[in-house]
Parts: C-alpha cells; sequence; structure tokens
C-alpha cells in the first residue's frame, strides 16, 4: 500500500503536469526555486500526512537543472520507507536533455536514464536501465514532435499563457521513461477556488489529466492538478484515486 502511494504521489507531483497545449507560450527565465509538499492519503474515514516532497531547479550554463525529492515521514517508514529522486536537465527552450530516476524503496534500489535528442520532426530517447541484481538493459524509444520525461514537463506546462486559454482545451504529447513510452492526454478546465492544508483559499487553474499505453489501455486514473494564477504558476494542489481510498499532495509555504 505504502509503495503504490509514493510512487503515484511522486508521478503526480512530477507531472502536474503538462503537454505543449494550444495557447501562447511565454519566454521563461526560471530562477533558483525550491517547493515544498505535504503528501496526504485517505483510507476509509482516515486521512494521514505520509510523505513530504521538494521540486526545485536551478539555472545551469544553458539551460537549467531540476530535482524532486520524495521521502517517507517517520511512521510511513515503518510500514514501508521510500527515498526516490527525479533529476533532469532541460536547455533553454526547456527541452529535456538527460533525465534520471533513482529509486530506493526498502531493499529495492534501481537507477533509470534517459538521453534526448530531436531529429526529423521527431524526439529520441535512449534508455537505459540500471538493477543491481541484473543485466543493464537498454530500449530506444520515439515519438513525433515534442517528447518530455515525468519532470520536464512540468516545467513546459508552466510557461504557457492558461489566462488567455478556452475551458476544454485537450492537448497530447508522449513522456518518456527508462523502459517505456506513454501517452499523455491534458484537459485545462479553467479557474477554480480551492483551500490548502493551511485552510487558506487560492485561485487556481485547474487542469485534469491521464496516461494510456501507446496501444490506447488506460496506464492510470484521471488526476487533477490545480496552479497559481500568479505568474509563478506553482501546483498547489493535486488529487489522484490510490488502489483503495484518496491521495491528496498540498503546497505548503
Amino acid at each position: 500500500m505504502m509503495k503504490t502511494l509514493h510512487i503515484t504521489c511522486l508521478a503526480m507531483l512530477a507531472t502536474a503536469v503538462a503537454a505543449v497545449m494550444p495557447g501562447e507560450a511565454r519566454a521563461v527565465d526560471f530562477t533558483n526555486e525550491r517547493l515544498k509538499y505535504e503528501i496526504v492519503y485517505q483510507w476509509g474515514v482516515i486521512w494521514k500526512h505520509a510523505a513530504n516532497a521538494t521540486l526545485s531547479i536551478k539555472k545551469s550554463g544553458n539551460g537549467y537543472n531540476a530535482m524532486l525529492v520524495g521521502r517517507t515521514r517517520s511512521w510511513a517508514d515503518d510500514i514501508y520507507p521510500v527515498r526516490d529522486t527525479l533529476k533532469c536537465f532541460i536547455n533553454n527552450k526547456l527541452q529535456p536533455v538527460r533525465y534520471q530516476k533513482l529509486t530506493h524503496e526498502k531493499n529495492y534500489y534501481a537507477r533509470d536514464v534517459v538521453d534526448f535528442t530531436r531529429s526529423g520532426g521527431k524526439t529520441h530517447g535512449k534508455g537505459v536501465r540500471y538493477r543491481p541484481d541484473r543485466e543493464t538493459s537498454t530500449v530506444n524509444l520515439s515519438a513525433k514532435g515534442e517528447a518530455y520525461d515525468m519532470l520536464s514537463v512540468f516545467y513546459m506546462l508552466r510557461s504557457l499563457d492558461f489566462a488567455n486559454m478556452a475551458n476544454g482545451t485537450k492537448k497530447t504529447t508522449h513522456i518518456f521513461s527508462g523502459k517505456e513510452k506513454e501517452k499523455l492526454t491534458i484537459t485545462y478546465r479553467g479557474k477554480k477556488t480551492i483551500s490548502l492544508r493551511d485552510k487558506s483559499k487560492h485561485n487556481a487553474y485547474h487542469i485534469t489529466f491521464s496516461f494510456t499505453t501507446d496501444g490506447g489501455k488506460k496506464s492510470s486514473d484521471a488526476i487533477s492538478a490545480y496552479l497559481s494564477t500568479d505568474d509563478k504558476k506553482i501546483p498547489l494542489l493535486l488529487v489522484g484515486k490510490l488502489p483503495v481510498g484518496e491521495v491528496k499532495v498540498y503546497y505548503k509555504k
């Protein structure tokens, strides 16, 4: 249960998230930034703060280094300790260059790396999977147009002009992981007023998204994301389903 919870939350936060939807994108120069989140899940009538996550980005040469770190809280460590990290380098066009996922979940360790290139109107990814107990495996991925990883899409989302976007605007793109390509469908739902865990109320852009395999099979339930309506477009709240219950990811000031 705890493993499923944290993997879902980390993916939700990383993809809070995005594709290139119609609507003018602004030129963005991200300053050094560090955002903190609390991950809360519901099981029956019980709501429990199970994990924390930190999302950060720093300017580096001709692009940015971004990182998402998630870890379970002490009480959850007794059930299933998780220490997961996503890293990526993105260029000044907010296109991914290299993505890494570092997984440490109880006694399980793994490292996935994807190197991105672009040619002929397509994005190509070389995915390498490292496991301590098996041979290293490699997969070649390709998608028409732009493709992203689970972290770089977040920054593409924040460059879009939602204020001038019509409700119901929808777009698809692809996400490369260390072993597969998934189709990501995003729908913009307009503005909503939301409450954070500290009871403060905020206006937010509402976005829903879902994943399918290349063959069209649903690979996750729909997730709702709410972004601040100021220039920063900070993800304020994410809501998703678990096999049992619901999970919410709250921005913490």
